[in-house]
């Protein structure tokens, strides 16, 4: 005759299948870490504060992910040719220069950035000389350092409005080699603008604000400013 477990024991059975439920699931959010809708945390917080810095997002930055911040994290992903799904998961995060373990990352020019640093200079400077290429790059690390830009490459890039390459769709081709290379030069410290925080074709330039900067030097096509 089979004896009915008593209550130690289903007390015990209760627990094992929880604590093997609750490791289950650690796995698959280890394996598919997203913040997304419902979220609330520091993780949001950080994520509300890109996108207003970007330009993206208008609400109160309440740690809360709501309709204000999806609405927002989709017109990030649809202007920077991102999967459109309102979800910030690895791909968003890292080009809103977030990680999901909570911090915001800084200029640290791991390889992913480089190959977006190239692929920047591939679109903006495109045949230029290679010094105008390192000049472009070499603008991008100089928002970066300053305290009126993102502080992260990616951060820059992706800033609503700061290139046109992004705008246009130029930033998903495949980056040439010479693109690779003015990126690294840059990040190695070369910097044939000085300093300089803008760049543009007077030829082509439609931005009046742009012709109010001081231009530094003249390499290519474009106008290196302050």
């Amino acid at each position: 005759m089979r004896r009915e477990p008593n209550r130690t024991e289903l007390a015990l059975q209760l627990i094992a299948a929880l604590m093997t439920f609750a490791l289950f699931l650690s796995f698959v959010w280890a394996d598919a870490a997203v913040v997304a809708w419902g979220d609330k945390g520091d993780q949001v917080t950080l994520i509300q504060q890109k996108l207003k810095q970007y330009g993206y997002f208008s609400g109160t930055v309440d740690g809360v992910f709501g309709k204000q911040t999806y609405d927002a994290v989709v017109w990030f992903q649809r202007r920077n040719g991102l999967k459109v799904d309102g979800v910030v998961g690895e791909s968003t995060a890292a080009a809103l220069g977030v990680t999901l373990a909570g911090s915001v990352s800084a200029a640290s020019y791991n390889e992913s950035e480089t190959y977006l640093l190239g692929r920047l200079v591939h679109g903006e400077a495109r045949g230029e000389p290679y010094v105008g290429k390192v000049a472009v790059a070499a603008v991008v690390l100089n928002r970066v350092k300053s305290s009126s830009f993102p502080n992260t490459i990616s951060g820059v890039i992706y800033q609503a409005g700061a290139f046109d390459a992004v705008a246009d769709g130029q930033i998903n081709l495949t980056p040439d080699e010479d693109s690779l290379r003015a990126a690294r030069d840059a990040l190695n410290g070369w910097d044939p603008t000085g300093g300089c925080l803008y760049y543009y074709n007077p030829a082509t330039a439609t931005n009046g604000w742009i012709w109010s900067r001081t231009v530094q030097l003249s390499i290519g096509k474009h106008n290196f400013a302050i």
